[in-house]
């Protein structure tokens, strides 16, 4: 049993005491609230599921202090007394338990996509928002300031342990606190002191509307990761100003749209774990009161560890909380293995709130439905059900199933399960693909869930299972491309998962035709190996089943001197050795490659269903076996089926 005596050790922010060291940060999830901004019971159940999960610290975030900077469409307000009951009766549910509640206060700035938005200065954001906000007056300043003041006096009516001021991540704060979004000549701009006193009047303004004790802690950049950019050094001066002030703690994290690298504000996989612990350490250095450390901290191991050895305090889990709700009582009791990871890989969580979508994800498909499932109710009569198919989608399934109380068989004429996701683990940062394998593995052997490898799907072997449903999750295979004369190159030509599987040996010169993600992450991969790789990408845009964030990390690992990327290529003439295409108007004619690697998307395996169909059983189709998609829209359609079979 792991023992995680100093993530589970209490500690004093203030006047407030927190049972353990376990914060669930602020996250933009863009759902919970109705048309006037008021939250509604599916944000309330979303929180009550982590605070009955054992965390210390939940923070409700952002909450828009201000019309003008209301950041996402969803995002709940507190800029209105009328605001408050709604939030009253959230935090009386989560009271119940023994958890701190707080809130975010936040101010979009230009980072707001209502297209409407203010700033110290009339700069367009540096990256996702278009737009070039409005310039703040002294006057709408100071309105501003008082917003903030007033929002945090609307939250301790309404029932939170605490506010937190957000002062990070390029939004209102930090445009003024950063040389590059703040240009004003006044008061309010120019030298640090003048930058940061906005900031220093919303702390004023909130110690002032609050009553004595009411912690109030601040979230602030430790670097901006951009040009003229907010640095650590910044952060360090700032941060025994704000203790000075009153801040209960600081909670500090690291980025902002247009942050280099690309995404680092919300670290993918590809980013390091624990990324931005290196600036909260500095940062502790120089205060006393508590600091709170984040970036991509997804173990609790990994959580002690950090409190262990005093660089933070406390340790934000903001990804890991959605994808286990009990991440804290699981780690806690020692069950480490039971944990559902985050892959870090960014889809339901980041991808879908950049789409003004509400915030899922790819390991736990409950987020945001928490009100409508309540739990999973066992079956009144058992079936027996035959899943073919041990990839994602089928063990998602079965695990739902059986906990349901169904009896599930799984099939699989590999000798392995994972299907294609256990290829793409292999490329360079990827790997964490394979932790969603290894869970369903362990909770289909609690589960005692039968799993047969190597096995041919025929009548005997049907008619030995006698099920009453069969689920179809075969999967998918790579695509062959009809274009004309493709095929008669003297090129050696592969598909991806050859490649990724390590079946064929490839020459220093190699042609990737296809920019999908797949695509991309064998041309990673294979220029690794110090091979000159060459990717062709039909359509306008690469790797669009990706996150954005996810995306652009490997993009960025991709620009090395030996690979190139074509998009919107035109294919006119395969060469014996290469191939002339056009792409951006220019004819471009490359020649002396010896393979050429096929990714152009997949299509589905589903010739089991005739044979099912033939033998009179109810059958369903899923994941790619149903149409080739994202993990996370395979993930949530095996959700549904296991729910509801």
């Amino acid at each position: 049993m792991a023992s995680l005596k100093h993530l589970f050790s209490p500690i004093r922010i203030g006047t407030m005491g927190v049972k353990n060291r376990l914060v669930m940060p602020p996250m933009g999830i863009n759902f919970g609230v109705d048309e006037e901004g008021c939250v509604t019971d599916q944000l309330k159940a979303y929180f009550e599921a982590r605070a009955k999960g054992g965390t210390g610290m939940m923070i409700v975030g952002g909450a828009a202090v201000h019309p003008t900077g209301l950041d996402l469409p969803k995002l709940p307000r507190i800029w209105a007394d009328e605001h408050i009951p709604a939030f009253r009766e959230m935090t009386d549910v989560i009271h119940q338990y023994d958890v701190k509640f707080g809130i975010q206060l936040l101010h979009g700035g230009r980072q707001c996509y209502h297209g409407k938005g203010v700033a110290p200065s009339p700069l367009p954001a540096q990256g996702v928002v278009k737009g070039t906000p409005r310039e703040l007056t002294i006057p709408e300043i100071g309105e501003l300031v008082e917003a903030f003041g007033d929002s945090a006096r609307r939250s301790e009516e309404a029932g939170f342990d605490f506010v937190e001021i957000h002062g990070a991540h390029g939004y209102l704060i930090t445009e003024f606190l950063a040389l590059n979004s703040n240009k004003r000549r006044d008061e309010y701009g120019g030298s640090f002191e003048n930058r940061i006193r906005f900031l220093l009047e919303v702390l004023r303004d909130i110690g002032k509307k609050t009553n004595s004790g009411f912690p109030v802690g601040v979230r602030i950049n430790g670097d901006d990761f951009i040009k003229d950019g907010w640095v650590i050094e910044d952060a360090k001066r700032i941060a025994p100003i704000l203790e000075q002030e009153g801040a209960a703690y600081l909670h500090v994290t690291a980025g902002i749209y247009g942050s280099y690298p690309p995404g680092i504000s919300i670290p993918s996989m590809y980013a390091d774990q624990g990324v931005f612990i290196h600036l909260a350490e500095e940062v502790k250095q120089t205060v006393s009161i508590p600091v709170i450390g984040v970036g991509r901290i997804k173990d609790p191991e990994h959580a002690d560890r950090i409190i262990k050895e005093g660089r933070a305090d406390m340790v934000s889990m903001g990804r890991a909380h959605l994808a286990d709700p009990d991440l804290a009582n699981k780690a806690k009791s020692g069950n480490l293995a039971d944990i559902r990871p985050c892959l870090g890989c960014c889809l339901g969580c980041v991808h879908n709130v950049f789409q003004l979508e509400a915030a899922t994800c790819v390991m736990n498909p409950e987020v945001n439905r928490e009100y409508l499932l309540k739990g999973l109710k066992k079956v009144a009569t058992p079936k027996k059900i035959l899943v073919v198919g041990a990839g994602p989608s089928g063990l998602a399934v079965s695990r739902l199933a059986a906990i349901r109380g169904h009896k599930v068989i799984v099939c699989d004429e590999k000798g392995d399960v994972g299907g294609m996701l256990r290829l793409a683990s292999i490329p360079p940062g990827r790997s964490e693909f394979m932790e969603l394998i290894h869970y369903y593995k362990k909770e289909l052997n609690n589960l005692r869930v039968e799993i047969r490898l190597n096995i041919d799907i025929d009548d005997d072997l049907v008619d030995s299972i006698e099920a009453d449903t069969v689920v179809l999750a075969t999967g998918s295979l790579p695509e062959m491309p009809q274009l004309e004369g493709i095929f008669d190159t003297d090129m050696n030509i592969h598909t991806v998962v050859e490649v990724l599987k390590g079946n064929v040996s490839l020459g220093d010169r190699v042609l990737i035709f296809g920019g999908n993600q797949m695509g991309l992450e064998t041309a990673d991969f294979v220029a690794e190996k110090e091979k000159e790789v060459v990717v062709l990408h039909r359509e306008g845009h690469f790797a669009l089943e990706m996150a954005a964030n996810d995306r652009v990390f490997l993009i960025e690992r991709l620009k090395r001197p030996n690979v190139k990327l074509y998009k919107g290529v035109s294919i006119k003439e395969f060469l014996p050795k290469g191939v002339l295409f056009q792409a951006r108007d220019k004819e471009i004619r490359l020649e002396r490659f010896e393979d050429m690697v096929l990714s152009e998307g997949s299509r589905s395996i589903r010739t089991l269903a005739d044979f099912f169909k033939r033998k009179g059983l109810e059958t369903h189709i899923i994941g790619d076996a149903k149409k080739p998609r994202s993990l996370l829209e395979s993930q949530s359609e095996a959700d549904e089926l296991g729910r509801s079979i």
